[in-house]
């Protein structure tokens, strides 16, 4: 895999890990909320209008544009598996951004998914 294939997934993956942050900090300005035929439209114009969420939803649209360049280039069974470097920076930010806790569980399969990208991306 050339540099331009790994930065296109690469890109690809950031992009989600950026759109899953944007959704939480949506979800922590909205607070906790149930979905009921009473509230259902208030709560939709809620979600819908929340500046995060409208965030979250161009770094997704982005990223599909981007996942199409990259498996233009990519063979889809070297490109897929290697979007578990979401996992790893995902849970390095949340830990950054919303204080989430890190346990050994947690740390030896991030360290599974390392080593699984490091193999893949040599494929």
């Amino acid at each position: 895999m050339n540099l331009v294939s790994f930065s296109l997934i690469f890109a690809g993956v950031m992009l989600n890990v950026a759109a899953q942050l944007l959704i939480k900090a949506g979800t922590n300005s909205i607070g906790y909320f149930e979905f009921s035929r009473e509230n259902i439209l208030p709560i939709g114009w809620k979600l819908a209008t929340e500046p995060h969420i409208v965030g979250a939803m161009f770094c997704y649209a982005l990223s599909v544009v981007i996942w199409i360049l990259a498996l233009s280039r990519v063979q889809v069974s070297i490109a897929y598996p290697l979007l578990s470097m979401g996992y790893v920076v995902n849970a390095a930010a949340a830990w950054w951004f919303f204080n989430e806790t890190f346990n050994p569980a947690k740390v030896a399969g991030i360290g599974v998914i390392i080593l699984g990208v490091i193999i893949i991306s040599r494929a």
